[in-house]
């Protein structure tokens, strides 16, 4: 079912500040985006064959923006590649996980999106995401 660790996604206050931090130790991110459904802007970094997320909240409504409330500024998730998100929910829902999305939402780069609760991996917020046209 998982095809590879797609990319980590980390909570942080400001885009540009921690930008820096990867662009003195030589990486540009190559893609920005915000994703109105999660309410943050994003920009991605490029390391190997995976991506960093970095994730600013818009909206203190936004799930990072709570994130960072209680947790501070961080790893928030580890995202997975899949060929089908909803087999993957069905699958776990019925392996009795808990999920936090039972259905694909619009998520960045166009991927479809779902988040598995911590509760059932560990500890680790866990997003299945799969490319909007599979492949």
């Amino acid at each position: 079912m998982l095809k590879k660790i797609d990319h980590i996604g980390i909570a942080v206050k400001n885009l540009d500040n921690s930008l820096k931090i990867y662009e003195t130790i030589g990486v540009k991110p190559y893609h920005f985006e915000e994703v109105e459904s999660q309410k943050v802007k994003t920009a991605f970094i490029k390391v190997g064959e995976s991506n960093i997320e970095l994730l600013e909240p818009t909206s203190e409504e936004s799930p990072i923006a709570k994130f960072i409330e209680k947790k501070g500024e961080g790893i928030h998730h580890i995202a997975y590649l899949v060929d089908d998100v909803q087999l993957a929910i069905d699958t776990l829902k019925n392996a009795g996980f808990k999920l936090i999305d039972e259905t694909p939402k619009p998520g960045a780069h166009g991927k479809l999106i779902a988040f598995v609760h911590p509760k059932s991996t560990n500890g680790v917020l866990t997003e299945l995401c799969q490319h909007a046209e599979k492949h």
